[in-house]
């Protein structure tokens, strides 16, 4: 059933316990996103004005939102967060932060540490219920990408940061890791830097990808450690040709993000 880097489960009773407060935290997220979507954003919409300040806000309220559920499953007591210094990531504007991707928390743990965070979301949510807020509160990725560049571009001048994840998924177990060099190129156009932000702690499996929904770490609840690395300025580039620039940081970035694993 589990990845052979994997122990087998030691407390079933446990286990059990924790894919259940798991499969509780997705509802209650679930609701919680109804109330917003149905609630919360039309009356904020209503007394904010113009839009971006009514984005603003909402972005605000969404972030305290996450710290929320954050709190929620910790008090369940299948996830922990630590961070060495929060008020740093409060503190962090227009920066395109670059973050691995091993889990379907991620996200959750970064605008939850980050309350002036803009993304690049997957065009699928357009389709869902949340696609109308989703479209004045973030960036889709199904724009032509000078558009998407421009958009970018624009809200990072505002101060507010972008969060992207460049591998395009969530990391999977096996197989070669490729960074996409979108978030390079966005760095270069607006001129603002890339911070690289690296997610650890235990093993994310039953949020990794294709992990089966019945699963949970067997050994640990899910701790997320998250650090940041040294803010690569696109200035250091400006000598080189595009391509070339893009490569470089890039190249940083992976070393960073995904270090190699000593055999």
């Amino acid at each position: 059933m589990f990845p052979p880097e994997l122990p087998p489960v030691s407390n079933r009773a446990l286990y059990v316990y924790r894919i259940f407060a798991k499969w509780f935290s997705f509802f209650f997220f679930g609701l919680c996103t109804l109330i917003l979507l149905t609630l919360v954003f039309p009356f904020m919409r209503l007394f904010f004005h113009p839009r971006e300040r009514f984005k603003k806000y909402a972005r605000r309220f969404v972030s305290s939102s996450m710290g929320m559920f954050v709190r929620v499953m910790n008090i369940l007591g299948i996830v922990r967060l630590e961070v060495p210094d929060r008020e740093a990531f409060r503190n962090i504007t227009s920066k395109v932060i670059v973050a691995n991707h091993p889990s379907l928390l991620d996200v959750v743990m970064l605008l939850s540490l980050i309350p002036n965070a803009d993304c690049i979301v997957n065009a699928y949510v357009n389709r869902t219920i949340a696609g109308g807020v989703v479209r004045q509160l973030y960036i889709l990725n199904s724009l032509d990408f000078d558009d998407l560049l421009k958009s970018c571009s624009e809200s990072l001048a505002q101060g507010n940061c972008l969060i992207i994840f460049p591998e395009g998924t969530r990391t999977p177990r096996q197989g070669k890791i490729i960074l996409k060099k979108g978030a390079a190129r966005i760095a270069l156009f607006s001129g603002c830097g890339l911070l690289p932000v690296h997610i650890g702690g235990t093993d994310k499996y039953g949020l990794g990808k294709k992990d089966p929904w019945t699963a949970f770490n067997p050994a640990d609840i899910y701790v997320y450690q998250i650090g940041r690395g040294m803010e690569i300025s696109p200035a250091q580039y400006k000598d080189l040709p595009v391509p070339a620039a893009v490569r470089a940081m890039t190249n940083e970035l992976h070393a960073y993000l995904l270090p190699v694993k000593p055999c």
